[in-house]
């Protein structure tokens, strides 16, 4: 059931890890399908590069789990994924990693300022969802007003969620959170105060800019 959504899905989740988004087994992935019935998420506390598409549980929209052929938990993180699913009707697949330098922004209460222009391929802004314990009906409401007003939500003290079309697609996008987040740290060392943030106006040009030379 759902195959092709399965490998989709650990192939990101093996991409975000070898790229030092996910460490420990720490982080989670999920995608579901286009009518919006069934969701699969990666399962708890296991390898990712040991994955195989029977290993990935199928979820209803009541968070039941409806298909399970390993036998594998799901994630303790299935109410946070339904939650920003029930939010974004745009999103069809969601990523969640404990990265560092995103993470440490979410540590401080702070969020990642658009200072780099790759900040275009998650929308540019970043909100905060407050401090509840993972896996929690809490942390899941948490992320439902942030994600009205941006893509990417830093969970305090904890990490960062995004959500895309597809499961690739998040998966980009919550790399470009972390390589934003790293270079503005990186800026305030050498600098010693706050970098200057990209103006709305001209990501809204560099969208015009990047929408024509794809034509």
């Amino acid at each position: 059931m759902l195959e092709t959504l399965k490998e989709e899905l650990i192939q990101a989740a093996i991409q975000a890890e070898k790229d030092g988004l996910c460490k420990n087994k720490s982080g989670n992935f999920s995608a579901i399908d286009q009518k919006r019935k069934f969701m699969v998420i990666t399962p708890s506390g296991s390898e990712r590069k040991d994955l195989s598409v029977d290993d990935i549980p199928v979820l209803n929209w009541n968070g039941e789990v409806i298909e399970n052929k390993s036998g594998l938990k799901p994630s303790s993180e299935w109410k946070m994924h339904l939650a920003a699913y029930e939010t974004r009707n745009d999103f069809f697949a969601v990523a969640h990693t404990h990265s560092h330098f995103a993470t440490s922004f979410a540590i401080c209460g702070k969020k990642i300022s658009p200072v780099a222009f790759e900040a275009y391929f998650y929308g540019w802004k970043t909100e905060l969802a407050d401090a509840f314990l993972p896996g929690s009906k809490e942390l899941a409401e948490s992320v439902k007003k942030p994600l009205q007003i941006a893509d990417v939500v830093l969970l305090k003290n904890h990490g960062v969620l995004t959500g895309g079309k597809n499961s690739e697609d998040a998966r980009q996008k919550i790399t470009y959170v972390e390589d934003v987040a790293q270079l503005y740290f990186y800026a305030l060392q050498i600098d010693g105060k706050e970098p200057t943030s990209i103006p709305e106006k001209q990501f809204l040009d560099y969208h015009d800019y990047c929408c024509n030379a794809n034509k």
